[in-house]
This record gives structure tokens, sequence and C-alpha cells, in this order.
């Protein structure tokens, strides 16, 4: 089973395909745009996550690291340096465009 992982950055968004024994299959990067505010990264981020997917087999979940903590009983951001991310359901809004488990932790 292969896993994703996507790391949001304040001015990156990188995505790693990566097999059982934890070889790279494929790696990408793309800006982050942050000005461009919450509906553009979310689409940056499932654009990115689509081609990574087309490259997978048998993915269960994506992980994803953000730039801030995520408050787990609202199921939203907290803090960010990306300002357009604070008070958004980042993690359902996710799992709704990939329709799959995301699990999300602060990478700070």
């Amino acid at each position: 089973m292969n896993k994703i992982g996507i790391d949001l950055g304040g001015t990156k968004i990188e995505g790693i395909v990566l097999d059982e024994n934890y070889n790279t299959i494929d790696r990408k990067r793309i800006p982050t745009n942050r000005e461009d505010g919450y509906e553009a990264i979310i689409n940056r981020i499932t654009g990115l996550g689509h081609q990574l997917l087309e490259k997978s087999t048998r993915v269960k979940q994506i992980g994803i690291c953000t730039p801030g903590a995520v408050d787990p009983s609202k199921g939203v951001m907290k803090n960010s340096n990306t300002i357009c991310l604070i008070g958004k359901p980042l993690k359902k809004d996710l799992e709704r465009e990939f329709d799959l488990p995301v699990s999300m932790e602060n990478d700070a």
C-alpha cells in the first residue's frame, strides 16, 4: 500500500508518494500562493494530491502537515502563519475533495 504525504507551507506545497518500503515513487512541489486565499490553497492542495493519487495504489488516507495547530474539538485551524487558514475546516474540506480520510499535524 502506498502512502501520500503533503507538506503545506507558507511558500510551498510539497507532496510525496511512498511505497510500502518508504521508497519515493513521485514527488512534486508547487507554490502556495497564500495571497490568493483559502479556496485557492484548497484547489492547489487537491490538484497536487490528485496528481499523486494517479501514481498510487491502494491509498487509505492522506497525511498533511500544516503551518499551524488544528483544534481537534472543532476541526478548524487554530493558528497559522498563513492567515487565511485560521478558523477554516481544512481537514473536512480536504476529506470531501479527496474522498479519503485525511490526518493532519502541525509541523512546528
